[in-house]
């Protein structure tokens, strides 16, 4: 039962908007699903960090979840600053069991717990929104990541997954990170950064916490495998 991530996937199946316009995304989706069936096995996990639909609503996720549901493991979904289609959590889990979409799952203000480790997460929001709504969105998200850390305390260890990079070259969402450090955590998994904004990302140890990039194009488009 291994565990793996991988954050922007940006399907558009269901939409108008393919990715594949984009330098290093030419023919990525063929990609994706070579590399996840070549690693992932229907008992593993796989954590997919925000961005996962174009579509606008979730009806027009049906495409896009379709394909996920294809493919081998339980998946688990956050908010990622481009998933329009989100909407309350009871709507999203209603929808997935009316479509058969029993491999997808939405990781919000909750945990999964995969042998003795909780999966937790939230979209984060950017360190640089200064603005009064811009902080009171920060402190709602450090809010929402701490409820999902404290859902997953009865584990043996917690691993934290944002959208947002919670740190960057000389800054960092320093709500976000103290919530971190409060719960210690040790390893923290992000996506949002492509192309030439890959090579700003902060990945390794940093005060104690670990830290890597996992969106799609950043690995390539191969899940990454934590355990």
């Amino acid at each position: 039962m291994a565990i793996f991530a991988i954050g922007d996937l940006h399907l558009s199946l269901g939409t108008d908007k393919p990715m594949d316009v984009f330098p290093g995304w030419e023919g990525y989706l063929p990609k994706l699903e070579r590399s996840w069936r070549a690693l992932v096995a229907p008992e593993d996990t796989v954590v997919l960090a925000g961005d996962t639909s174009w579509a606008m609503n979730l009806p027009d996720t049906r495409a896009d979840f379709s394909f996920l549901q294809g493919l081998p493991g339980q998946k688990w979904l956050l908010k990622g600053n481009h998933d329009y289609w989100w909407t309350t959590a009871r709507k999203m889990q209603n929808f997935l069991q009316e479509n058969g979409f029993d491999s997808l799952h939405i990781l919000h203000n909750n945990a999964c717990v995969v042998q003795g480790t909780a999966l937790c997460g939230t979209r984060g929001w950017p360190f640089d929104d200064v603005a009064a709504q811009g902080e009171k969105l920060m402190a709602r998200e450090a809010g929402r990541l701490r409820m999902s850390l404290q859902a997953g305390q009865a584990a043996e260890q917690r691993i934290a997954f944002l959208h947002y990079p919670p740190v960057y070259p000389g800054a960092s969402a320093q709500e976000i990170v103290d919530v971190l450090q409060e719960c210690g955590v040790t390893e923290c998994y992000y996506g949002h950064l492509h192309g030439r904004s890959i090579r700003f990302a902060v990945q390794g140890e940093v005060e104690g916490i670990r830290y890597k990039l996992i969106s799609a194009d950043s690995l390539g488009f191969c899940p990454y495998k934590i355990r």
